[in-house]
């Protein structure tokens, strides 16, 4: 499978891969490179995100997207909750290259609110979680909305996940173009 890059210039998007660096749950790097890749469907479908986003005067800006196994077993290790962390015995949609986490910034780059920071594994990540402040609320639903009419799915527990429709039926991709991860 070819993976499509996500990077500028060709997607105007924010990267700020999570797992190529110690800020994430693990504390540590899991991906050998800062890479981001998706599957081809997903690739365009983020583009059609993008211009929504863009519309409002507002930028995605991109944690992960697709992750190779071997990464997918070091999330399992540090939380092996499959509330937040999918099982990588049955593989995730990210496995799959057709599964995006993001959040929304203004224009010049800055993050909006969303009540919670990435990889936040607490009720209070839900897309429905009410206890967080307004302007949170508001701009979950905003990310959601873009999101959802640029052909997306939300995960409820994680308002920062998105995958495509029937993202099971696609396969699972052993670590290509990702080079070895960081052990």
């Amino acid at each position: 499978m070819h993976f499509v890059t996500i990077a500028p210039p060709a997607f105007d998007i924010d990267v700020d891969l999570r797992y190529a660096t110690a800020d994430n749950l693990t504390g540590r790097p899991i991906f050998a490179r800062p890479l981001c890749l998706l599957h081809p469907d997903a690739s365009s479908r983020l583009r059609a995100a993008i211009g929504l986003a863009a519309a409002q005067g507002l930028r995605l800006r991109i944690f992960d997207g697709y992750r190779p196994p071997a990464a997918q077993w070091a999330l399992w290790n540090a939380l092996p909750d499959p509330t937040f962390i999918a099982d990588p015995r049955t593989g995730s949609s990210h496995g799959r290259g057709v599964a995006v986490d993001l959040t929304l910034a203004q224009a010049d780059g800055t993050p909006l609110e969303m009540g919670t920071g990435f990889d936040d594994m607490r009720p209070i990540a839900c897309h429905a979680d009410t206890s967080i402040p307004v302007e949170a609320q508001r701009n979950r639903s905003l990310l959601l909305g873009i999101m959802a009419a640029a052909g997306w799915q939300h995960y409820a527990f994680e308002w920062w996940h998105y995958q495509l429709p029937d993202a099971l039926h696609y396969p699972l991709v052993e670590d290509g173009a990702m080079g070895p991860p960081l052990m």
